[in-house]
């Protein structure tokens, strides 16, 4: 059978730097095809070359058998290219059956829209993949797994015959990831070809039928995946052996740095107390909603506390803004580095100053030799792969951002470190770097809680665990039963036996 696409020796640099190196590639209809490797390997570069957002330096590429020179964006659409970016690129203004149809709002040649034909597109396309939803809500109020669905039918409603999706879970709940793979995979059945971009070595294999592998712009290889397991692609991606040790306190002072005594925000979290000692990484995990990260937030400031005590080094504190809290040792990784933890369009090292900006100014001037001083050791301490300190941070991959927004607050000298969600969208080779960073800063005598929903990540990291759910702690796992055989899968039933409470609780209301 003919491929619908191929690519053949395609190669792009961007100032002299080769971003991708005479890469072949081969697609076929009903196929589930994933682009693997590390942050900056190429991936995206690729679907951008096949999509028309950039010209190929060289290079051809066929779409069913026909060659195409470069295209515009519109031309690869007209194709039957279509792409979804992370940020699903919606009109959150307007309505559902808007943003599906949009293709018939925007070149219809009429100046009167036939309001009943665009709900009938929408919901077609809706019914194509099995999903129910209000036509007539604004896309802004729908969840996040609702806005991938209707991306998705957007490209369905303009003939998408190749739908590339860019790390489409990342925002998504682990019930929301398994209804979207089902999605995927009856798309795939209909005969849609689909190539998809993912660091979640799991998903992967749980949907994709082919698998090709990128390294610094080159090709590794195209692989089956029943051919790989996790060990093997791994390796291919980074050209080493990734592993993710366990972390074992041994810091010998247990006086506790932060102490929280009952603390209470109504609709959000409700009694929770909890004691983190110098050398403690405590890991907070549970379902989405469970009111983690609405404490961290009271915890540096940005909500404020209804009832209960905050303690540091057993002094009771008032806590009523990130200034307070970064007075009294407290950094918070937020939740969304790109939007709440970075200044997106400024240099690395004016991001790694910002927290300490007061300290190397003078009369109101930036003292710029201890701002590049600063900035040069952090980089180097947390291994960001840029060319230089000078980098606008948008330029960087997920990765090396996350890695400016733990540098600008360890220059802060924290004495806890709130860390939330740290390896969201992250290839796993700066996974494993975070990681060895986050155990360093522990055996140095600095507080870490870990807020995260990946069961690995907690297991690898912490030495005690707070399981929350509707806003309370509902188990607490000390390093002693964390130690236990089988206590990953203890930790699992644990999370998932809250699930069947929340879901019962839905069905009887």
């Amino acid at each position: 059978m003919e491929p619908i696409l191929s690519a053949s020796n395609i190669s792009k640099s961007f100032i002299g730097v080769r971003a991708l190196n005479n890469i072949d590639i081969t697609i076929n209809a009903g196929e589930i095809h994933c682009l693997a490797g590390e942050n900056g390997c190429g991936k995206s570069t690729l679907v951008k070359c096949i999509s028309g957002v950039y010209t190929p330096d060289e290079g051809t590429i066929q779409i069913e058998g026909q060659t195409c020179g470069s295209m515009t964006p519109i031309e690869a659409m007209n194709h039957g290219i279509q792409v979804i970016y992370q940020d699903l690129s919606l009109f959150q203004h307007m309505t559902v059956a808007e943003n599906i149809a949009i293709s018939k709002l925007k070149f219809e040649n009429t100046k009167i829209i036939n309001w009943k034909t665009i709900k009938a597109i929408a919901k077609e396309q809706l019914d194509k993949i099995g999903v129910t939803m209000d036509l007539d809500e604004t896309v802004g109020e729908i969840s996040m797994a609702n806005k991938q669905m209707v991306a998705i039918c957007r490209a369905l409603a303009q003939n998408a015959k190749i739908l590339f999706m860019d790390e489409p879970t990342t925002a998504l709940t682990k019930t929301e990831v398994s209804h979207l793979m089902k999605v995927m995979l009856e798309l795939k059945k209909k005969g849609l070809a689909i190539v998809f971009i993912s660091h979640k070595l799991d998903e992967v294999f749980e949907v994709a039928d082919k698998i090709t592998i990128f390294r610094n712009g080159n090709k590794i290889g195209d692989f089956n995946s029943s051919d790989l397991d996790e060990k093997s692609l791994s390796y291919y991606m980074t050209g080493r052996e990734i592993e993710y040790p366990r972390y074992h306190r041994t810091y010998k002072d247990n006086t506790p740095i932060l102490s929280v005594e009952h603390l209470t925000r109504k609709g959000q979290y409700e009694d929770m107390s909890l004691t983190v000692r110098p050398g403690d990484i405590i890991g907070l995990t549970g379902l989405l909603g469970s009111g983690r990260t609405e404490l961290a937030m009271s915890l540096f400031g940005l909500n404020k506390t209804q009832a209960g005590v905050i303690k540091v080094n057993g002094k009771e504190v008032d806590i009523n803004s990130p200034m307070v809290a970064k007075k009294y040792g407290i950094a918070l990784l937020p939740e969304d580095r790109s939007r709440e933890g970075l200044f997106i369009e400024r240099k690395i090292k004016e991001n790694i100053s910002a927290p300490i900006i007061d300290t190397i100014c003078r009369k109101g001037i930036v003292n710029r030799k201890k701002e590049n001083e600063i900035a040069e050791k952090y980089v180097e301490e947390l291994k960001v792969r840029t060319p230089s300190i000078e980098t606008v941070v948008g330029t960087l991959s997920g990765g090396n951002q996350q890695k400016v927004v733990i540098s600008k607050w360890i220059a802060t000298s924290p004495k806890v470190f709130i860390m939330d969600t740290p390896t969201v969208g992250i290839d796993i080779g700066s996974k494993a770097e975070i990681y060895e960073q986050i155990h360093k800063f522990a055996d140095e005598g600095m507080a870490i809680i870990l807020i995260s929903d990946e069961i690995q990540e907690v297991m690898a990291n912490c030495n005690r665990v707070l399981v929350m759910a509707h806003g309370k702690c509902v188990v607490e796992l000390s390093e002693e039963d964390l130690m236990q055989e089988g206590a990953d899968k203890h930790l699992a039933e644990i999370i998932g036996n809250q699930k069947e409470k929340a879901l019962s609780q839905e069905v009887a209301q």
